[in-house]
């Protein structure tokens, strides 16, 4: 299977945001975003040119992909599922995302990056609703209880994470019960939720060409 093995932090100054792929270090002044905010590679200092239409459109997509850690597949599979839904299809599409396993297990703040959540889930340390579920592209339900499994909880990076959490937040669409390392899906999130600048009609431009 593909996967990106350079450093992710050149994905950040590539897209000119801050993507949290690296958890909390994002937070600190290690961060490689703040300290060259730049683009990377050898001319990235430069001034860059005036983008096209398509290559605006095209760079909006590969932030939102690579914000979720998606491989082009994946993601048109996600767009595909979010046309077939009534509503807007942007909307559909970033909701569906949030949706995942693995980015849940990040909001919940049970993990510091989707990355990390992804190979927690993977390696079977959660439950839903009481079964195991190690798929990273499990969609959640609204009322679904997510909670790491009992023989888990004394991994030091659960710990770890609990303690990160309160930097970014919990987003409202989630409970987080921090005593007993569970967490809740109240509803789906709004696009009030989703504060992250992403332009999702962007997307729905460029794969409607």
């Amino acid at each position: 299977m593909a996967r990106y093995i350079r450093s992710v932090c050149r994905l950040c100054r590539k897209e000119n945001l801050k993507l949290f792929l690296k958890g909390d270090r994002c937070y600190t002044d290690k961060c490689a975003y703040d300290r060259r905010s730049y683009a990377p590679g050898q001319h990235g200092q430069r001034r860059a040119g005036k983008l096209s239409d398509y290559a605006i459109q095209l760079r909006e997509k590969q932030k939102v992909k690579r914000m979720y850690g998606l491989l082009e597949k994946q993601f048109h599979s996600y767009f595909k599922a979010a046309e077939r839904q009534k509503g807007i299809t942007g909307t559909s599409l970033l909701v569906l995302l949030e949706r995942r396993m693995d980015n849940v297990v990040y909001r919940l703040g049970l993990a510091n990056s989707r990355t990390q959540a992804r190979l927690l889930v993977r390696h079977g340390h959660f439950t839903v609703n009481g079964r195991k579920v190690d798929i990273p592209s499990y969609l959640v339900k609204v009322g679904d209880v997510i909670e790491v499994k009992e023989k888990k909880r004394t991994i030091s990076l659960f710990a770890e994470a609990m303690d990160a959490v309160e930097r970014r937040g919990i987003t409202k669409w989630l409970e987080l019960d921090k005593e007993n390392f569970r967490g809740k899906v109240n509803a789906f999130p709004t696009r009030e939720d989703l504060t992250m600048p992403i332009q999702e009609q962007l997307i729905v431009e460029l794969y409607s060409k």
